[in-house]
């Protein structure tokens, strides 16, 4: 997912998304410890992902950036 697509979301949604984040993430670690993941790449764009929607929601609650949706 892109920096521009999560900017353009509310808190909320941004939120919900980092939740749908972890949950992917706990999954294909489960799926890499049991030798059943399929694509590796994915683990590292997942927790690539995470990091891009905490970036953004430290930019909103320090003020550098307004997300949408206002708040």
């Amino acid at each position: 997912m892109k920096v521009s697509e999560l900017r353009e979301m509310n808190v909320d949604d941004v939120k919900n998304k980092l939740e749908e984040f972890h949950e992917e993430s706990f999954n294909l670690r489960f799926q890499h410890a049991s030798g059943q993941l399929t694509s590796p790449i994915r683990l590292r764009q997942v927790r690539r992902d995470i990091a891009k929607a905490h970036t953004v929601l430290k930019e909103h609650v320090l003020g550098v950036r307004a997300l949408a949706g206002g708040e």
